[in-house]
């Protein structure tokens, strides 16, 4: 994706290293907020699930190669609330799904 194509998303106005090197995502993330759960009750979707850090070398890759694909975008936007989580500000949701 070129710079030209770029919005910003829900974690552009968030404080977070990690989550603003998300925000152009065309993923529409939301950050770990009563927002995102509010729609996805509202919408009757699953959340989708993202956990991360912003030094981490796989969470890097899975942008490149999934995150910033618009197929997988559209994919994800449609059927899921996409939630994107710094582990650095959340160490227990990190723990909590790291035993899954």
């Amino acid at each position: 994706m070129n710079q030209s194509e770029r919005k910003p998303n829900r974690l552009i106005d968030e404080k977070s290293p990690y989550l603003l090197q998300h925000a152009e995502n065309p993923v529409d993330w939301y950050p770990w907020r009563n927002d995102a759960f509010a729609k996805a009750k509202n919408e009757n979707k699953p959340i989708f699930l993202s956990v991360g850090y912003s030094t981490c070398h796989w969470c890097h890759v899975m942008e490149r190669e999934s995150f910033e694909d618009h197929q997988t975008a559209l994919l994800l936007n449609a059927n899921f609330v996409p939630v994107k989580v710094d582990r650095e500000e959340y160490p227990d949701l990190d723990r909590l799904y790291l035993t899954f």
